[in-house]
């Protein structure tokens, strides 16, 4: 007879180890939302994602034979364009495992990418790549804003250069296994297609501004630095919105505590820059966002990275 607190032991075992980390070789990037301009570039947001085939190879090696799913298909929402939400067709997977059952709902254009998103995120729900919550966000330089845009540089290059190393984002080696000598300086240039160098120099001679040089990193132009301001008032941590937000007199970076309102608000014309940083910027800074967050791209707090 097994005593209670060993079966009780042995599940526990069981969730963290579909909690674990995901192996080397399975997180990809994807383009979420439209392409941006911004100062005469161009950028969109990449997500990290797995296949289902992951989340299905990690149930069998740990379950194996002790998990069930169950599809429902779902009415469609009336009112709701489908090729404006991007889906046409909705699922709610029921995942069961060792009799404790998870649900969740995918979308997608068609049957088998909404079933297939519904099990990734019913997945989640037991711990299976929760870890890609914690990636932060990934803007990366694109070639141009058309549909057939393509990044300037791997986006798993371009977040290991801003956040460090991760499963799906490292730097590029040489033949040896060494990291190349230019990708730990932060001053390579992204590969760029035809004319891209042309378009960069025209848009800065367009402009009052001084010029940018042309072989700028990609991450120096995202932003200034990756270190976010704490907030004045509680000394917690804020969005960075000053990429994303549409009015540039909305604050550049706003408490994440709904409860605080404590902002920063962009420089105003006729007043120094290290002025307006010694009053309303504190010490001490703290990193990006530990979860994903929202965007002008179409994601909310609640959406999977996958």
């Amino acid at each position: 007879m097994i005593a209670r607190h060993d079966v009780h032991t042995e599940k526990a075992d069981i969730w963290s180890r579909l909690a674990e980390p995901l192996p080397n070789g399975v997180v990809y990037w994807r383009q979420d939302g439209k392409v941006i301009a911004r100062d005469g570039k161009y950028f969109a947001r990449f997500v990290a994602y797995i296949e289902a085939n992951t989340a299905r190879e990690r149930l069998d090696a740990v379950v194996p034979g002790e998990w069930d799913l169950t599809l429902e298909l779902l009415p469609p929402l009336p009112g709701i364009d489908d090729a404006a939400e991007g889906g046409s067709c909705s699922f709610k997977a029921r995942l069961q495992i060792l009799g404790v059952i998870r649900e969740d709902v995918g979308t997608g254009r068609d049957y088998k990418a909404a079933a297939t998103d519904a099990f990734k995120r019913a997945a989640v729900r037991f711990g299976i790549a929760h870890e890609l919550y914690a990636y932060e966000r990934n803007w990366v330089q694109m070639d141009g804003d058309g549909r057939d845009a393509k990044p300037l540089e791997d986006p798993g290059v371009t977040y290991a250069r801003r956040f460090g190393p991760t499963n799906g984002a490292s730097l590029p080696t040489d033949s040896s296994g060494a990291l190349a000598d230019d990708a730990t300086d932060g001053t390579d240039t992204p590969p760029r297609p035809r004319g891209a160098a042309k378009r960069v120099r025209q848009s800065a001679a367009s402009t009052a501004k001084e010029p940018e040089p042309v072989d700028a990193p990609s991450e120096a132009i995202v932003l200034e630095a990756t270190a976010i301001p704490s907030c004045p008032k509680c000394g917690g941590r804020m969005w960075d919105n000053r990429l994303s937000k549409r009015n540039p007199k909305a604050p550049d970076f706003k408490c994440r505590d709904r409860s605080c309102d404590g902002v920063i608000w962009p420089a105003r014309p006729g007043v120094a820059a290290d002025a307006r940083d010694s009053a309303a910027k504190p010490a001490d800074t703290t990193s990006a966002p530990d979860a994903l967050d929202s965007s002008p791209l179409g994601m909310s707090l609640d959406d999977i990275p996958f």
